[in-house]
């Protein structure tokens, strides 16, 4: 890497936790800058300047302000091939990515802080709503992940690919909103696989959660 590599981070955002992950797990120094998204330090103009969709993550790395957690994990995989998150082979790599995009494209998207408070504030949705709201995404996508997930093992097989670094934060927020998980024990189980690694574990929002 040329120069120091910066991440714009919120310690709760699980996109951001994704990116974590991966620096750690490819062995890539960083340094935090957080962007508090409950204060919405996001619409702030010095990072709009930056990023001007206003989310997090964001990556400073190469000389290139890098934006979209997949976007940039597809970018460090490129530069740091080890451990890869997707195989060579074509149809392996269209199932890792199938994997990965039931939560970063279809559970994700619809649950995280902005749609939650436009159903608060907007659409006049009280807590039990916005929760059976989560509660609902969350159950739905998960359920399609356990029919695919190892009796043993992780969804990457022996080590972590694309398809657990996006699993791990989205069990996080499972957890944190009270989602009942006895009915995918695979998955809870590759999660607590995972969580014991060091990369993951580092990468953890009560590791990072500024003080």
């Amino acid at each position: 890497m040329s120069g120091a590599v910066v991440l714009y981070d919120y310690w709760r955002s699980s996109a951001a936790y994704r990116v974590r992950i991966v620096l750690n797990l490819k062995g890539i120094a960083y340094r935090a800058v957080p962007i508090d998204l409950a204060k919405g330090e996001q619409a702030n103009a010095d990072y709009t300047a930056l990023n001007p969709q206003g989310l997090v993550p964001a990556l400073a790395i190469d000389g290139h302000l890098l934006t979209q957690s997949l976007a940039i994990i597809d970018y460090l995989d490129a530069r740091v091939d080890d451990p890869p998150m997707v195989p060579s082979d074509p149809a392996a790599r269209s199932r890792v990515l199938a994997q990965a995009l039931i939560i970063a494209a279809d559970v994700h998207p619809i649950n995280n802080l902005r749609v939650l408070n436009y159903l608060r504030r907007e659409l006049g949705a009280d807590e039990a709503a916005v929760n059976r709201w989560y509660h609902h995404w969350i159950l739905e996508g998960f359920a399609s992940l356990e029919e695919q997930a190892p009796a043993d093992g992780l969804l990457g097989g022996d080590r972590p690919n694309l398809a657990d670094v996006c699993l791990v934060p989205q069990m996080a927020n499972a957890r944190r909103f009270e989602v009942p998980l006895d009915q995918f024990p695979r998955l809870v189980a590759v999660d607590e696989r995972l969580r014991a690694l060091p990369a993951f574990a580092a990468a953890a929002p009560e590791a990072v959660r500024p003080a």
